[in-house]
This record gives C-alpha cells, structure tokens and sequence, in this order.
C-alpha cells in the first residue's frame, strides 16, 4: 500500500490527552480522516479540522484505509479492535490497523493473528512523549509488525513523532515501551526525592534545578516535570491512573520472563499508593505529593 494524503483515507479511535494532537497532525498534513470517541465532545476540535464523525470503530474503519486507535486500557483495545463493532468488523481486505496505546504485548500478537485472518495488517506502535511531544510532533514510536506496513506508514509517523524505529515483529513495539516504562518509574521516584530533599534543605527550587537539570542528573523528567512539580501544576501530560496500568503490565511480563525488577515494583505500589490520595487523574509526576505526604510535607501548601 502507497500511503499519502492524496490516496490514503485515515480513521482515529480516542481523542484523548495525547491522541487530539496526533490526531490533528495528520489532518494538517492533509489527510482526510474520520474521527470517533467515546465522548463526542472531546473530537469537535478534530471536526472543526474538518475530520468526518462516525459512531463506532466499525464504521470508522468501514470509511479507512488506515485505522489509527489509542485508548487508555487493554479492555477497551479489546473491545475496539475485537468486539462486535470493532475495527476488523469494518475493516477491508488489504487495510492497515495501527495500536499506539500502550498495552499488553500478548494482545498485540493477538491483534495482528486476528486481523491477518482477514487479510488485515496489524501494526502496535506505542508512543513515549507526554502532551507535550504530542502537540510538538516530537513523539518517539516504537514500532512492532511487518516491516513494508511500517515503511508505507513513513508520512503518518512523520506527521506524529521525531523518533521513529521498527522494533520487530508484532508485540515488540509494546515490549519496547515496557522498557521505557520501566525507566520512567523508578526516575521519577529520582525527581520527587530530589526536589523534596532541595526544599527540606533550604534550597530555591528553581535555581537547583537550574544546576542539575544540564549535568550528568539531567533527564527528560526532570526538565519538563520538574517545574511542572515546582509550580504545584499536576495537569496530566499521562495519567496517574495509565502508568499504573503499564506498571502492572511490565511486572506481569517481568514475572512470566523469570525477571526481578524490584525499583519498578516499589514505584508500582508509591503511585498505588498516589491514586489511593485521590490523585489517579492527575499527571505522573503528582508522585511528589505522596512522597512529601511520608515526609509529613504538604507539598501544595508549602511556604
């Protein structure tokens, strides 16, 4: 398949926090597109684009050549792509699926068996950039499928993300985005502890950060969250509630491999522990708010 704006007619699944941007991307580069969301109202920005309204997976898919999904659990996915109105329902012969939620790599395998079924290809393509790469179109694709699907796809990943690497067959784009999601965790835990240990010494957190953040500490967290966390601005850029999600895929890939990875285990439980604060739809980096809370800190009200 030739993919271009000219021939190629997209469909989106989920307009959420990340997949608005990605989803507006394509329409700016000239893609037509059709457009469905669990909630309507969160897509009239896409409509007001121009992308067409379509009440369920299957006839989004029913009006693509590609279909593009990303939602926020495996059971949604699930029931997306698989269910009775899903994606393959409507998908045609020779039509391309793409999955860039980040989900269980089994699912995916599961997904691509399905689709290959009916002549379909199914392509998983998780993505790594918070709100922030997504409105840049600076997102970084990990990608798992076949490798001629995934080169046709070159102006839709260019249209999304700076970073764009085919990791190998089906479920390696989401094994690749374990492992990121793994070094994002204990990270954080890095990030938090830091600030909370400048502020308990006395420190101006602003100019600390100034220090740190451009030497060998510095990191992708530490320079966009950590003002975030400095501000008290705990706006989701990724919801506490989905990394939770992609911890506990992570350790359940973990244990079935025969791998320990205690520092992702002791981040699962600190954002448990976050969501149980009420804190599940606030950003990752809300973390700092439980680890002040052990500390007896009142980080928001802090002098």
């Amino acid at each position: 398949m030739e993919v271009s704006p000219a021939k190629t007619k997209l469909g989106w699944i989920g307009t959420g926090v990340m997949g608005s941007s990605m989803c507006g991307h394509l329409i700016d580069a000239g893609f037509a597109m059709t457009v469905t969301n669990r909630t309507r109202s969160k897509a009239e920005p896409l409509l007001a684009q121009g992308a067409a309204w379509a009440d369920s997976p299957r006839t989004v898919a029913a009006a693509s050549d590609v279909v593009f999904t990303i939602v926020g659990f495996p059971a949604e996915l699930r029931d997306v792509v698989l269910g009775p109105e899903g994606t393959l329902q409507g998908c045609r012969r020779g039509s391309l699926i793409v999955d860039m939620t980040t989900s269980q790599p089994s699912l995916a395998i599961e997904i691509a068996q399905r689709a290959a079924e009916r002549e379909v290809i199914s392509l998983d393509a998780p993505v790594s950039g918070g709100d922030v790469g997504a409105r840049q179109a600076k997102l970084s694709i990990m990608i798992g499928g076949d490798r001629h699907a995934v080169a046709a796809l070159q102006p839709c990943w260019e249209a999304m993300g700076q970073t764009i690497v085919h990791q190998g067959g089906p479920g390696a784009g989401q094994h690749s985005k374990m492992v990121n999601q793994t070094l994002i965790a204990s990270g954080m835990i890095g990030v938090c502890e830091a600030l909370l240990y400048a502020y308990r010494a006395g420190l101006d957190l602003e100019t600390v950060l100034q220090s740190v953040a451009s030497g060998a500490a510095g990191s992708w967290s530490l320079s966009h969250l950590g003002p975030r966390i400095i501000a008290n601005n705990f706006q989701p850029g990724f919801f506490v509630e989905h990394f939770i999600k992609d911890m506990g895929m992570a350790l359940e890939e973990a244990q079935r491999m025969g791998i320990a990875l205690p520092g992702l285990g002791l981040a699962h439980q600190l954002y448990l522990a976050l969501a149980a604060q009420g804190h599940g739809r606030d950003g990752t980096h809300a973390l700092q708010l439980a680890l002040a809370s052990l500390s007896g800190i009142d980080w928001q009200t802090r002098p």
